[in-house]
Order: structure tokens, then sequence, then C-alpha cells
């Protein structure tokens, strides 16, 4: 199949949207209601309907469905984690396309036309929109290389800043057309985050899904559809980085078992050889010394993450069947 024209759903040529929020937390309550405020307060290009998963907390869920009346609050239905979560929302969703926003983050003024009106092209299959973050304390550590933004779910320096065709889009602000999710049978449950668990990748394994059952589409960057990610001061440490760094390999290693290490790491062999070597001399140039050994660092922890893991993902292949889980 080389594209997915879904019918418009509204008049004038225009397509339906639903945003899929999903949540887990009463303590990441304030945040989830400015997420979901930006994106109510957003100019509606076409219709557009609100789908908040609540991922197995029964006290959530009864304050969403109060507070929120104008958006469809659902349990998540599967097992616990994000990549069954985001299913719920899509069987939920009636939109012809749907958007994934973090419950942690909040959309600029455009960020729901810019999203929408990239989908009037039929060979658009999926989009990635911007991730900026922003930070609890103010700044990051003064060591932090942007160059790892993605270790807080962030568009990183060496990401396209163009709209161009890309492998995937960062799980905090994307979209696909609906039916494409469907038809690569959603988000694998061996991916995802689970509560403060930080595992990732899911969304990297569902673009190579898609790009093979629909062959002649791309997932198109939208450097201009903005979303500000919150990043909490606990995620701006050390710990954090490292831990993100291996989990980060690891989540890797299970998508090169079911893509193959080309497709599971073909961006990353270009941002290795080519944004992080560039991202060290930068910083030597500049006396940030610690900041290029932390570009150094990240480098091999995901690396030693994913070897490791390919490893162990090797040794258990003869003796199961089932698609491997990433190690927590």
């Amino acid at each position: 199949m080389s594209s997915v024209p879904d019918a418009p759903s509204s008049t004038n040529g225009r397509l339906s949207c639903s945003v899929v929020v999903c949540t887990y937390s009463l303590d990441r309550w304030g945040i989830l209601t400015e997420s979901v405020g930006s994106v109510l307060r957003q100019a509606t290009p076409a219709e557009v309907e609100v789908v908040v998963v609540i991922d197995h907390n029964e006290e959530l869920l009864a304050r969403a469905r109060h507070e929120f009346p104008g958006c469809t609050v659902v349990a998540n239905d599967g097992p616990q984690g994000l990549s069954a979560a985001r299913n719920t929302g899509v069987r939920v969703a009636r939109g012809a396309v749907v958007l994934f926003l973090d419950d942690d983050a909040t959309v600029a003024d455009g960020w729901l036309a810019s999203h929408h009106d990239a989908y009037l092209d039929a060979t658009v299959i999926g989009t990635a929109g911007l991730v900026v973050p922003r930070w609890e304390a103010g700044a990051p550590p003064s060591w932090w290389p942007h160059e790892f933004d993605w270790v807080v779910g962030c568009t990183y320096i060496g990401a396209p800043t163009e709209r161009v065709a890309v492998r995937n889009p960062i799980g905090a602000n994307m979209g696909f057309r609906r039916a494409a999710i469907l038809d690569a049978g959603g988000f694998s449950a061996d991916l995802g985050r689970v509560g403060t668990v930080p595992v990732g990748c899911e969304e990297t394994e569902l673009s190579i899904r898609i790009a093979v059952t629909h062959p002649g589409t791309h997932v198109l960057s939208l450097p201009d559809a903005a979303c500000h990610h919150l990043v909490p001061a606990t995620r701006a440490s050390w710990s954090y980085f490292w831990r993100r760094c291996l989990a980060e390999g690891r989540s890797k290693a299970v998508v090169a078992t079911f893509a193959g290490a080309g497709a599971a790491t073909a961006a990353e062999r270009t941002y290795a050889t080519r944004t992080l070597p560039r991202g060290v001399g930068r910083a030597l140039r500049r006396g940030q010394l610690r900041k290029a050994a932390a570009v150094i660092a990240g480098l091999s922890a995901t690396a030693a993450g994913f070897a490791t893991h390919t490893v162990r993902l090797k040794a258990r292949r003869p003796a199961r069947g089932d698609a491997p889980a990433v190690e927590q």
C-alpha cells in the first residue's frame, strides 16, 4: 500500500483528529490539566476530540472523568504501561488522525493545525513535532549536553530542523493515521515506559512496522508543531542521565530483534559518528570538559546497554518463542 488516504470526516476536505494523552499518577495532576487545557485552547482546523487514558489508577480515573467533562476519559484496558495505554486510546479514538501528547507537555499555538495540515498529503503517514525542554530548575546542569536532550524526551542537537522525512518521531509530540496504527498492530507492549521506569523506543519500533506495511509513505518532521515538555529536577541528574542511556541501549536491542539491526540503528549510526564527535569538539573548544565527558559517557552507556542486552536476548532465543521484553 503506497498511502492511506483517509476519507475526510468533516467538510472542505478536512480530517478529524483525536489527541491522546496518557497518564498514571495523581502526583502529575497539575501538569496534566495544563496539558489538556493547552490542547482544548487550540484553534480547531477540523473536528477534534481529546482522549485521556488513565493507566490503572481508579482514583485518578474518577477525578479525570469529573474534571474533564469535554474529553473522553477511559481506563487502560491492557497491561500497565504507556504502550498499552496508547493502544487503548487508539481503539477509542474516532479521528482519522491520532496525535499523542505526553501528560507533562503543553502545546504552542498552531500545534494542532500544523499536525492536521500535514496529513492532507496522502503520503504522510505520521508526524514528528518539536519537543522543547521546560526545565523545572530553569536551566539544565552546566554539564548537560544538548545532543542528549532525548534522554528527557526532547528534540536534541542533530535532529532535523526543517520539514523532512524521518524514521520516527519523539513520543511526547507525535501523530499517525489511525488506520496505519491499527494495520501495524499498535504499539508493542514489550517496549514503552511503565510508571517511572525509563524505557522507550516503542514509537521507533511502531514507525518501522508502519513503514513496512505502508511503503511509499513517510513520517514528516514538523518543527512548527511545538510542545514544551516539563523536565523535573530529578531527571536533570547524572544518575538519571546514565540510567536512561543504558535503558535506551537495551530498548534498541529489543527493537533490533523485531526489525533488524539495520533499521533499528540506522539513524543512530549517523548520530554517533557525526553529531556526537562534533559535540565533543565544540565542548572542548569552549573549555567545557564535563560536557565533553558527558557526551562520551552517554554514548558509552547506550552502547553498553545495547551490547549486553543483545547478548542476553540471543542467549534466550532458543528457549523462548515469544517476543523478548526489556529487563527492568
